[in-house]
């Protein structure tokens, strides 16, 4: 199911801000070159990040599941003068376009981009993060979560993508992957170290708050 309908959508994306050049050309390549394109957070999440990031005003960002790119360029933009943002990924076949995509870009010094799986190279990193937006294998939302706790400073922000699986967590009979996201979302529930709310944006964003 679709949250909102097509209508309402080009309404809200008529009353945002409008994405960059760079940013509708990634839009545009990966939905011509890239697999499952859906992936892309698009213009309204895209706006949705930037305005979360320029309200935390990080130091430090943390995203685990770069794609290609669109999501880390958005977050970028709140960036501190003297900010980085880490983004960790698996896939290996997007590398040369990502890394062209981020050397487009006004942010290519404040990237570090690192390949592998992100539940072993999350444990080199020794950062405190003031926002961090998890976005990569669903099944792994709960590993990934607990992995970087405690690398979040007290107030700072953490973002999970795709937490109402397009509708499909008010299924009565859910499938395997539906059920993976209710449990992470029953998981965030109930931690009482956090403050958190779920914004219907795309296919859900949980913006969770640690104390």
């Amino acid at each position: 199911m679709s949250l909102i309908s097509d209508d309402m959508q080009q309404l809200l994306l008529g009353y945002c801000e409008p994405e960059s050049d760079l940013l509708q050309k990634i839009d545009r390549e990966t939905n011509l070159k890239v697999l499952m394109p859906r992936m892309l957070s698009g213009h309204y999440q895209g706006r949705v990040l930037s305005m979360l990031s320029k309200l935390t005003n990080p130091g430090r960002i943390l995203e685990i599941g770069t794609f290609t790119g669109y999501a880390t360029l958005c977050l970028a933009e709140g960036l501190t003068a003297n900010g980085l943002i880490y983004t960790l990924d698996i896939n290996e076949e997007l590398e040369e376009m990502v890394r062209r995509n981020f050397e487009a870009s006004g942010y290519n010094d404040k990237i570090k981009y690192i390949l592998g799986d992100a539940t072993e190279t999350v444990n080199h990193l020794d950062e405190t993060f003031d926002l961090v937006f998890i976005d990569a294998d669903k099944k792994n939302n709960g590993r990934y979560y607990d992995l970087i706790f405690d690398k979040v400073r007290p107030g700072g922000l953490i973002i999970v993508d795709n937490v109402l699986w397009s509708g499909k967590v008010l299924n009565s009979n859910p499938d395997k992957d539906t059920r993976n996201i209710t449990t992470f979302n029953d998981k965030i529930a109930a931690d009482t170290r956090i403050e958190k709310l779920i914004l219907p944006v795309r296919d859900g964003l949980f913006v969770i708050r640690k104390k």
